[in-house]
């Protein structure tokens, strides 16, 4: 029921006929966040539940304390997903030499592993993917639209989440991973 109420609102949201807003901006349907930072949760310590690892084993967002972390929730069916996911890796490529912060992508896909891994392969994307199936990690986020990614500091609290596919190697996103590597207060 969750992975059918996420189709439905990735399908709202890429719609290209709705009204616009004040912004000019297509309106998202009534409580379905819409595209953009929020900051609401900002604080709030990352979920415990377990997922897997690119290995194929157990994993939670415990396991990254102490780096920033920028957490993507995405899938192979979701075409803004799939956009943003070169961007996602040239920042973990500008960032893998210092280790200051993990990409970390996790696929909301039921498929088998290998599937996503081979899906990944014939993108061209080398960034290793979590796996979500039972949908374990969105629901403890409450995400309701994909792409959502996360950032958390090296804590472990949210600073901030975007809704929506977006260009992570511009200068916009280096702006606001700079939130995430300030020292946690």
């Amino acid at each position: 029921m969750r992975r059918l109420a996420m189709l439905l609102t990735v399908a709202a949201l890429g719609a290209c006929d709705r009204p616009a807003n004040e912004s000019g901006a297509a309106a998202a349907p009534a409580g379905v966040p819409t595209k953009g930072v929020d900051r609401s949760k900002a604080g709030t310590p990352a979920p415990t539940v377990a997922f897997q690892d690119p290995d194929g084993g157990a994993f939670d967002l415990t396991k990254s304390r102490g780096t920033p972390v920028l957490v993507n929730l995405w899938a192979t069916w979701c075409a803004p997903c799939v956009k943003e996911l070169p961007t996602l890796e040239a920042l973990d490529r500008r960032h893998a030499t210092d280790g200051d912060l993990q990409v970390m992508i996790v696929s909301q896909d039921m498929a088998p592993k290998a599937s996503v891994d081979a899906f990944l392969k014939e993108k061209g994307i080398a960034l290793r993917s979590f796996l979500d199936p039972e949908m374990a990690l969105s629901g403890a986020l409450d995400v309701q639209v994909m792409p959502t990614t996360i950032l958390y500091d090296a804590a472990g609290k949210e600073v901030w989440r975007y809704t929506g596919d977006f260009d992570w190697s511009g200068e916009e996103a280096a702006k606001l991973i700079a939130e995430g590597m300030r020292k946690p207060s």
